[in-house]
């Protein structure tokens, strides 16, 4: 069985409610926040995958298409490759926050269907995220949570940002 690290995008990879970006509804769009692609990368030698999971209500709510934030993906996975960082796969909810879907977190299809789709060991896997419904849906999947931000009861483990988490995530996935 493999090992799998599940991300949230807006974040924990970009920025999100920034000075420079309020939402991300084009490619020009994406930022990525400090040590991103060298903390994938760094993940890419430890785990067999690193995917993004991600709730994309803007798509239900009319503020994107659905084939604009699969340009926005493929320019974030390309960026990050010319970095020597790879993004395996994206599985995102495209339907209004509360439209009852099964696949918005917090609830857990998301990183279910990926780990099924690619023969991932969940309790060996980690969702990074920085709400709680990234650590709901981690916990509920079967993985171990990280929670990037001040303080989550739920998480396995809470740090300031991803590149922060990187080490933790390493030494712990060898115990």
């Amino acid at each position: 069985m493999k090992k799998a690290i599940f991300l949230d995008r807006d974040g924990v990879i970009n920025e999100v409610l920034s000075d420079r970006v309020k939402f991300v509804n084009k490619p020009q769009d994406l930022y990525f926040l400090p040590g991103v692609p060298e903390a994938i990368k760094k993940l890419n030698d430890y785990f067999d995958f690193i995917f993004v999971v991600t709730n994309q209500g803007g798509v239900g709510l009319g503020f994107m298409k659905e084939s604009q934030l699969k340009k926005i993906h493929d320019y974030m996975i390309a960026e990050l490759k010319k970095q020597g960082a790879t993004i395996h796969d994206v599985a995102y909810c495209p339907h209004k926050p509360k439209a009852g879907c099964e696949c918005r977190k917090p609830k857990s299809k998301l990183i279910v269907d990926l780990s099924e789709k690619y023969d991932v060991e969940l309790s060996q896997s980690y969702m990074v995220g920085d709400t709680d419904t990234d650590i709901i849906a981690g916990k509920r999947a079967g993985t171990k949570g990280v929670f990037l931000g001040k303080s989550d009861p739920l998480a396995d483990a809470v740090f300031p940002d991803l590149i922060s988490a990187v080490d933790w995530i390493i030494e712990d996935s060898k115990v």
